[in-house]
Formats: structure tokens, sequence, C-alpha cells
């Protein structure tokens, strides 16, 4: 080979590195590019799997993206401490809410995934490539966050298939993703989605991940994330005007593990509810 072309090639793979070691900026935005091409790449080997498994659209494929991403964690240097695995062992539906914090939540939500569990995620998650193509075989349920009547159509849907299909439906209550080091005020979509489809709800708490990835700070190293999953919620009795009182003990209830599970102190929040 040409000297000129090994040098060249030598200088694109040392360049990354040495930068690494010299800028703490240009490292956090490299892993995080990292991490965004390694999904691509695992989507795009998850699809024909999927494809060949269950022949298109089907939340079977759930349990092949989730042995896909279960690998990333030993790239990117996570352990998890799971506690409360047994709680998911129910017969029927269910609506699974947890904190979300930032783009490795995808890697907690596959670390624990229970078997015909749907995630519901925003519409643009579509147009993501490869990534959009094998949450779209998984039976990812999309929702326009712009045009809530669409959102709630869509929610009344989601309560219909649940029981049809015989469906956990996985739910982010914050509704964005939040890595300040506490919860968002919940959102009622989760809440209103299981009294529609009248199943219970089952918390799920992850530890804080401040410690090890923080935009702000520039920082993406490794680290472990503890995970609690509560048991579940019965609702049956519960009616829609109970909704907000709902919602309030599960925040207030998720909120005081977050901290716990964190190791910070417990500080008391005065708004458990999004307006």
């Amino acid at each position: 080979m040409d000297p000129v072309w090994l040098f060249w090639c030598a200088m694109i793979i040392l360049a990354p590195l040495l930068l690494m070691g010299i800028s703490s900026t240009f490292k956090f935005h490299f892993k995080v590019f990292s991490y965004c091409v390694l999904c691509l790449i695992l989507s795009a080997l998850a699809v024909p799997v999927c494809l060949w498994k269950s022949g298109g659209r089907s939340v079977e494929n759930m349990m092949v993206i989730r042995a896909f991403v279960r690998t990333m964690k030993y790239v990117f240097g996570l352990r998890f401490e799971v506690k409360g695995l047994e709680n998911f062992q129910l017969d029927g539906p269910c609506v699974i809410i947890s904190n979300h914090q930032s783009i490795l939540d995808m890697m907690g939500l596959m670390e624990i995934l229970p078997e015909r569990c749907v995630q519901i995620a925003k519409k643009e998650l579509l147009f993501a490539g490869s990534v959009g193509m094998v949450t779209y075989l998984g039976g990812v349920i999309y929702i326009n966050r712009k045009r809530t009547s669409d959102a709630k159509t869509v929610m009344a849907e989601v309560a219909r298939a649940m029981i049809d299909d015989n469906l956990k439906v996985w739910v982010y209550p914050e509704g964005t993703r939040n890595n300040s080091g506490d919860f968002l005020p919940f959102k009622k979509g989760a809440f209103h989605l299981a009294l529609q489809a009248k199943v219970p709800i089952i918390p799920v708490v992850y530890s804080s991940f401040s410690s090890f990835y923080n935009r702000e700070k520039n920082l993406f190293t490794g680290g472990k994330i503890k995970v609690e999953i509560l048991p579940k919620i019965d609702i049956s009795g519960l009616k829609e005007e109970d909704v907000s009182k709902l919602t309030e003990r599960c925040y207030n209830e998720m909120r005081q593990i977050f901290f716990r599970l964190s190791d910070k102190p417990f500080n008391p929040s005065n708004k458990s509810m999004a307006d």
C-alpha cells in the first residue's frame, strides 16, 4: 500500500483518540456520535432477523431488538443492578411507566424489557433510518405530540390493542428526556390509558445517570445503573376523576425511590403534574 495512504489511514484512526485525550468536549460528542452510529448498525443487523423471524411488524420482534441492544452496555461500560423483575410476571396486559433521562434510556429499557411489551414514542423516530425501521418492525406505537387530538385517538386505539393482543405498553410520563437529577412533572396520558384499558400500572425507576452522563459537563463514562421494578398498582374501581390523584401518587413514590437509588437526599416537590 502507498505510504501516503497508510499515513492518512493512521491519522483517521489516531486523531480521534488523541483528541479524546485532550478535549473533554470532543470526547463527549465523539462518544455520543459513536453511540448513534452503533444504534444504526445494530438496527440494520436486526432488521433482516426480524423479517426472517416474524415476516413483518410484530411485538415478538422486540425480543430480537432486545438481544442486539443488550450488547451495547459492554461497549460503553454500563452495569445494571436490577431489583423486582418478578413484578413483570403478569398474565395480562399492563401499562409500564418509568423516568426518562437521556439517550441511554434505550439500553436501560432493553435490559429489562418483558415479553409482549411495546413502547410509545414520538412519530419522528419512524424516520430515523434503520432505527426507525426496526422499531416499526417491533411494533412501537408512534404519536404526533404536536397534535393532541391524534394522541388521544392513538391512546384509545392502544387501549383496545392492549386487550386484543395482550400487550404491555411502556410509557415515559415525563414526556421528554430529563437529565437534571430530578423528575419533571408527569403528564396524565399513561394514567388515562390504564383506566381506558382497565389494566394495572407497573412503575419502574432508574437511578440518576448524572454521575457518568451529563451533557452540561461533557461527561460520558461507564457506570452502574440501579433499577427497581415496583409492584403493580391495581386501578380497578378508579374513575377518570381519580387520574390526578393516581398521577400524583405514582410521581411521589417513584421520585422518592429515584433519590434513594441515586444515593441523594430526598427533597419533597410541590408539583407532580404538568399543566
